[in-house]
């Protein structure tokens, strides 16, 4: 009996070794995992803050001066140089942001009696140059028709942009009073109607190329002053006019503004 209890206690005895060696595997496992994860979150970093330096450089934000500086690409961790994105359009390259400055005294010269008005308003963004059309000078309360003067103001705008080849979206917005007329159930149907009234003026009158223009509609969604007052109200009935990038054709063949149909030839 002696020699059977020795025997039982001398194999529990030595028991707790495996379970101990499970636990230390398992423990340098989760160390590597962690690390492994460090590694990739500090390239990410690198990545994303370099792509953000570039952008602000492109801007002239980090320049010292109000001029535009071309920035050199950013380069990622291994030392590559990070290519522009691709506009998505075919055989359109994006080759970086407007000159700002430069665009907006052009357009400030081109503009100025609009501007003292208060029926324009241009303004930089961290995406662009946005030139604000406001209701008055533009369209009649509730109606999405380009009033005559407006049309003209139109053309001298087309007359800086068309010409620099800019993409340009052209954004709808309201006020947050509701609508509801025989042709405009709602703000989203006038916002968006406002804003391919003048995306179609654009195209088929001053020949804007339509793969670099685009319309939107965010009736009283995207507010740029308080609604509560009529001087808010009226800011807020606007159609904005977003420049976002210059672009070039790969391409030598350019795609034409306008479909044109092709004429009978006779029976």
């Amino acid at each position: 009996m002696s020699r059977r209890r020795r025997h039982q206690e001398h194999a529990g005895h030595e028991r707790w070794l495996v379970s101990y060696a499970d636990f230390i595997t398992l423990l340098f496992a989760f160390f590597v995992v962690l690390y492994a994860s460090s590694q990739m979150d500090k390239k990410k970093v690198v990545q994303v803050s370099a792509a953000i330096k570039g952008a602000f450089e492109q801007l002239g934000a980090f320049s010292g001066n109000a001029a535009y500086v071309h920035a050199d690409p950013p380069l990622d961790p291994s030392g590559t140089a990070i290519q522009p994105e691709r506009s998505g359009i075919p055989g359109i390259d994006v080759e970086g942001m407007p000159d700002v400055n430069a665009l907006k005294r052009e357009l400030q010269e081109a503009l100025g009696e609009q501007i003292e008005k208060h029926e324009i308003e241009i303004h930089s963004t961290p995406e662009g140059l946005v030139v604000s059309l406001r209701e008055i000078g533009f369209f009649n309360s509730g109606e999405a028709t380009l009033l005559p003067e407006g049309r003209a103001t139109l053309t001298r705008i087309a007359g800086v942009l068309n010409e620099k080849r800019f993409q340009v979206r052209v954004e709808g917005n309201t006020d947050n009073i509701p609508i509801h007329t025989d042709r405009f159930k709602s703000n989203w149907e006038l916002s968006t109607a406002r804003a391919t009234e003048v995306v179609a003026l654009l195209v088929e009158q001053h020949g804007f190329n339509p793969t670099l223009i685009s319309a939107a509609g965010y009736s009283e969604y995207r507010p740029r002053a308080s609604n509560k007052t009529e001087d808010g109200r009226k800011q807020n009935r606007r159609v904005d006019l977003v420049i976002v990038a210059h672009v070039a054709e790969k391409t030598a063949a350019k795609a034409s503004p306008v479909p044109h149909k092709p004429e009978d030839s006779g029976p």
